[in-house]
């Protein structure tokens, strides 16, 4: 039996250690975000999102992951309340309510213990966030060999808590890696074209050609469907590369080398193919500016900012290192450049003038989604 005093010590030391725990796990997760105020998420190594404060772009609080990291994909719910994130090596999505860190939503990709499914970046909620829309991509594990499983979209309620199920389940095409739902619920999927689907029915038809687009003199177009950016203005863009042959030839070594985007408005289904400037450089992501939508902003290893009718490139900032996904305040007022590293970078719109770098707790954020959106 150890002596009184020793008890004593023992206890109030362990008190000691678990209220700093308990401090350090509050500190973590920080206060709850405010209304009017506008956020970013990202998510990063060894397995955390962060919300930013772009009023000040800081980082504003810290959420630990369950699970493991990758690819840290992220959709923000239309109460901009919950965080949806695709993550545990891209077989689980996570509902993450902001305020608190708190786990409210969970579904495991794989249907069945033999099973092993992978979402490729491919999900997306409803217009009014009651369903969570999600292409799998299932393997059967067999004891000898792997079976490749059809494609399929599942459909799950997103207040079926922390065992969600399908709510049902339809034929998908292959190859979609992003996704976006418009105001009349229709679903976008971007495969090799992209699609519209009747999350009812299952039935999709051709939303815009990519791989089989008839565009006279055009050669078909090398799309990077990742980035499912959700914008201000309510637009689903995806850059393209394409060349187009002078008149009468079809030599390669003539031809106008071209970036363009492929667009939906979200908010009217219009859809939009359109060049917007010479290829000088590769950009992974490209966002419009919602204070001038003739304004293209494009990254990867420079941000460039071109005049979408004049097809110019207007300025270029250089970088100190690659970054994956461009997005921008709700204003325009500011562009932010996220992915590769734990730097969030931040550029003034207009002049492209660097004017913070938001270093992030932990490592690399990997393909991590920005999101921008107002409490």
């Amino acid at each position: 039996m150890l002596p009184r005093s020793m008890t004593v010590m023992l206890t109030t030391l362990t008190l000691g250690l678990a209220t700093l725990t308990s401090g350090v796990a509050i500190a973590s997760k920080g206060p709850a975000l405010k209304s009017g105020n506008e956020y970013m998420v990202v998510a990063n190594y060894p397995n955390q999102m962060h919300v930013l404060d772009l009023a000040t772009d800081t980082v504003y609080k810290t959420c630990d992951m369950p699970g493991r990291f990758g690819p840290g994909a992220l959709q923000v719910a239309p109460d901009n309340k919950t965080a949806y994130i695709l993550n545990n090596g891209y077989e689980d999505i996570y509902g993450v309510d902001m305020d608190t860190c708190d786990v409210k939503f969970h579904a495991k990709m794989a249907q069945s213990k033999k099973e092993r499914t992978k979402t490729i970046y491919a999900f997306a909620l409803s217009y009014d966030g009651k369903e969570l829309y999600t292409v799998q991509n299932p393997t059967l594990m067999e004891r000898d060999h792997y079976v490749v499983q059809p494609t399929r979209l599942a459909v799950y309620n997103t207040d079926a808590g922390l065992e969600a199920k399908p709510e049902r389940m339809f034929p998908s095409p292959r190859l979609v890696t992003a996704m976006q739902v418009g105001k009349d619920g229709g679903l976008y999927m971007a495969g090799a074209d992209i699609y519209k689907m009747d999350v009812k029915t299952g039935k999709y038809e051709v939303a815009v050609p990519s791989r089989n687009w008839q565009r006279e003199r055009y050669v078909q177009p090398d799309v990077l469907n990742v980035w499912a950016v959700q914008t201000p203005t309510k637009d689903f863009t995806i850059l393209y590369t394409t060349a187009r042959f002078q008149e009468g030839s079809e030599d390669l070594n003539t031809a106008d080398w071209l970036y363009g985007y492929f667009n939906i408005n979200l908010e009217t289904g219009e859809t939009e193919t359109k060049d917007f400037g010479p290829i000088t450089e590769l950009y992974f992501t490209g966002t419009r500016s919602p204070k001038d939508s003739n304004i293209m902003y494009g990254v990867l290893n420079r941000l460039a900012k071109y005049d979408i009718e004049k097809q110019t490139l207007l300025k270029a900032a250089e970088l100190d290192h690659s970054y994956y996904c461009v997005t921008v305040n709700q204003t325009g007022s500011k562009v932010y450049l996220a992915g590769t590293h734990n730097h969030v970078a931040v550029f003034d719109g207009d002049t492209l003038e660097r004017l913070n770098t938001i270093e992030l707790p932990g490592g690399d954020m990997s393909t991590t989604t920005a999101q921008v959106f107002v409490r």
